[in-house]
């Protein structure tokens, strides 16, 4: 742990870089330059707007979701014992895809801007309480981690065939709309959400983070950790609340986008070792530069078009995951 400071250090300093390019380019032309120029007094009222209400709410965002999906991705790892586990593994997409898509084909609250990502977190909050209770009435002496993998693998399927079923009854504008929200997309990024989602991820985070101790001992088995004087089922209950709100908060804020839970902590993981003291904090700092990084390519690579932040995501995280699989494979 001595390096850990320093390591920390390196990460902040590369969401501070991240958070600079994300604010200083986008499709509307105003470069660095220009958006340095918004800060003195007789700056454009246009320039300022686009900083202060689009790129700046846009990369708060980013910086939130990418670090909730970074730390909630290392919890699930260290819950589930498993370096591939991801925040989406237990159905909580799932969930929150169809209250979102439920939300967009019914029409319900139409015009309100708060209707979509409301139903996208009760969705997610519902599949979330449906597989703890599956989990845990078919593990009567406590929540079995096994059990509690193929409870949100059914979950997730049957939540996938709600969604078919809704996307079949859709008109074309309901259908593309929720297509391009299960791509994910950071487009609607505005301060008072913002300050909604700092209100759910900020306490799940700081019970996460205390939680570090337990799951280096979870790492060694349940019976060492139990002797090692862990409360291995509270311990694996509150991880699992915290991480989902953390999850179902962000699907709701952003969509669906994947590969950041997945390979950051797994990156990390493979770069420092398995040391949570160190491992939850630098995933959920990783996390966040990656997602900001890969909202900023989304927004230029095809201007004055962007695209959906989970394909960027995607199209990077796969020959990068691949390429920590065969370093780690020769390890």
């Amino acid at each position: 742990m001595t390096h850990s400071p320093r390591r920390i250090a390196f990460l902040a300093l590369a969401v501070l870089v991240a958070v600079a390019l994300s604010v200083s380019f986008g499709a509307s032309g105003l470069g660095p330059g220009d958006l340095l120029r918004t800060l003195s007094a007789d700056a454009d009222p246009t320039a300022r707007t686009i900083l202060l209400q689009l790129r700046l709410p846009r990369a708060a965002l980013a910086a939130l979701v990418g670090g909730a999906l970074g730390l909630s991705g290392c919890t699930f790892q260290a819950l589930l014992r498993n370096p591939l586990a991801e925040p989406y593994v237990l159905g909580i997409s799932g969930g929150a895809a169809v209250g979102a898509v439920a939300v967009m084909v019914t029409g319900v609250g139409v015009g309100l801007p708060w209707t979509l990502p409301a139903g996208a977190f009760l969705g997610a909050v519902a599949a979330m309480t449906l597989v703890l209770q599956i989990a845990r009435r078919a593990s009567p002496g406590g929540v079995d981690t096994r059990i509690l993998i193929l409870a949100g693998v059914i979950a997730g399927a049957f939540f996938n065939a709600v969604i078919l079923l809704l996307l079949s009854l859709a008109d074309i504008e309901s259908f593309r709309s929720a297509i391009f929200w299960m791509m994910g997309n950071l487009s609607g990024a505005a301060w008072g959400s913002n300050g909604l989602l700092v209100l759910l991820l900020v306490p799940a985070s700081v019970v996460l983070l205390s939680l570090s101790r337990a799951f280096n001992l979870l790492s060694r088995g349940e019976e060492v950790a139990y002797h090692l004087g862990a409360s291995v089922q509270r311990v694996k209950l509150t991880a699992y609340l915290a991480a989902s709100l953390m999850v179902a908060a962000s699907v709701a804020a952003a969509g669906v986008i994947g590969f950041v839970g997945l390979i950051v902590p797994h990156a990390v993981r493979l770069a420092w070792g398995n040391d949570h003291r160190l491992l939850l904090p630098a995933s959920f700092l990783a996390g966040t530069a990656f997602l900001l990084l890969a909202d900023t390519v989304a927004r230029i690579v095809v201007a004055p078009a962007e695209l959906p932040t989970g394909v960027v995501t995607a199209v990077v995280g796969v020959p990068f995951f691949v390429v920590l699989l065969m370093r780690g494979g020769r390890r």
